[in-house]
C-alpha cells in the first residue's frame, strides 16, 4: 500500500514585509504568543496586520506592539474588543537575554516579521534587526528589481 502524501498548506498567516524592507535582519526566533478566543477566529479569518509591530520589553517579558487584529462580527456583542491591544509573546529565558541584550546596542531592535501556524497554535517569527540607511534601501530595491529583470531574460531566452 502507497503511503498518502499529506497537504502542504501554507500555515502564514500574515507577514510584515515592510520590515524586511527597512531593517537588516539578524538572529530569528519562534516566540509564541498569548492570544484571546476572538483573537483566534480573526487570525483564522486573516483580520491580521504587522506593518508597524514591534517587540518591546517590560519587567524581564517580550509584548507584541502595534499588531492589528480586527474583530470579526461574530464576537459577543456585550464584549469590548480592543484590536491594539499589547500582546505577551512566550520566549525561554535565554531567548530573552539574547534579545535584551541585543536591543541594548545602538540602532537595534526587535520586530516581528510573521504570525504563522504550528499544528493548532499561532507563532511568532521575531527576528533581532538593525535599522537601515536609505542608501540600503535603494540597494535593496536595486537588487529586487536585477533579480526580476534576471528571470525575464532567463524566460525570454529559453522560449
Amino acid at each position: 500500500m502507497a503511503k498518502a502524501k499529506k497537504k502542504t498548506a501554507d500555515n502564514t498567516i500574515a507577514q510584515n514585509k515592510k520590515a524586511r524592507f527597512d531593517y537588516a535582519l539578524g538572529e530569528k526566533f519562534e516566540a509564541g504568543i498569548e492570544l484571546q478566543g476572538w483573537e483566534v477566529k480573526s487570525l483564522r479569518a486573516g483580520k491580521v496586520q504587522l506593518v508597524d509591530s514591534f517587540v518591546q520589553f517590560h519587567r524581564g517579558e517580550a509584548w507584541l506592539m502595534g499588531a492589528l487584529i480586527s474583530p470579526i462580527q461574530s464576537v459577543s456583542t456585550h464584549y469590548v474588543a480592543e484590536p491594539n491591544r499589547k500582546r505577551k509573546l512566550l520566549l525561554h529565558r535565554r531567548e530573552l537575554a539574547r534579545l535584551q541584550q541585543g536591543v541594548e546596542q545602538k540602532g537595534y531592535t526587535v520586530v516581528c516579521t510573521a504570525l504563522y501556524w504550528k499544528n493548532h497554535l499561532v507563532k511568532a517569527a521575531v527576528a533581532l534587526a538593525k535599522g537601515k540607511a536609505e542608501h540600503d534601501k535603494r540597494q535593496t530595491e536595486k537588487d529586487r528589481d536585477w533579480g526580476r529583470e534576471k528571470q525575464r531574460i532567463v524566460r525570454d531566452h529559453n522560449r
